[in-house]
């Protein structure tokens, strides 16, 4: 537990807008809660899925091998957006790009988040999945009503290490002024 609360603790030091610091983390310790909030995404993706046109035994196998990942990490992380920590505009243009700034604070806590874990010798994954099923996510684990889902980090000791992924080169992805 110091493990992650070591984690959490570093998360928490990441910028955010007018330092409102707006995530809020749920912390899936047991078998029973990543199953749970894995079941309910899975229900929203399968139906997904489904209505994309994807047959039948496809979306069965991906649906499985999802809830399959969450459901046997050792430790998955919920990120949330609690939009009440920001500034509150009564025009829409400035109060999106304040929910927007919540996001990407969300964002930023994440990625030091995962980045504290590698310095503790964990692996980690960021999974998207909650923003597809926010309601479900949000009711599977009783979450306030408030916290928006981010997403899902999936934690634990690496059985083996993974290759390096590639990545486009700086040229490809930068613009130089």
């Amino acid at each position: 537990m110091e493990v992650v609360e070591r984690i959490l603790e570093t998360a928490t030091w990441a910028p955010s807008s007018h330092n409102r610091q707006p995530w809020r983390f749920a912390v899936l310790l047991t078998q029973g809660s990543r199953a749970r909030i894995a079941e309910a995404m899975g229900a929203d993706f399968e139906r997904d899925l489904l209505a994309d046109g994807q047959a039948p035994e496809v979306v069965e196998m991906t649906v499985a091998r999802s809830r399959q990942r969450i459901v046997e990490a050792p430790l998955a992380i919920l990120a949330c957006l609690d939009p009440v920590a920001g500034d509150e505009y009564p025009d829409a243009r400035r109060q999106h790009a304040e929910h927007l700034m919540g996001v990407q604070s969300v964002a930023l806590a994440g990625g030091l988040l995962l980045l504290a874990a590698h310095a503790e010798g964990l692996g980690g994954v960021w999974v998207c999945a909650p923003l597809f099923a926010p309601e479900a996510v949000r009711a599977s684990l009783d979450l306030p009503d408030e916290w928006e889902p981010q997403g899902l980090l999936l934690l634990g000791y690496p059985a083996r290490i993974p290759p390096q992924r590639a990545r486009y080169p700086i040229g490809e992805v930068s613009r130089f002024y």
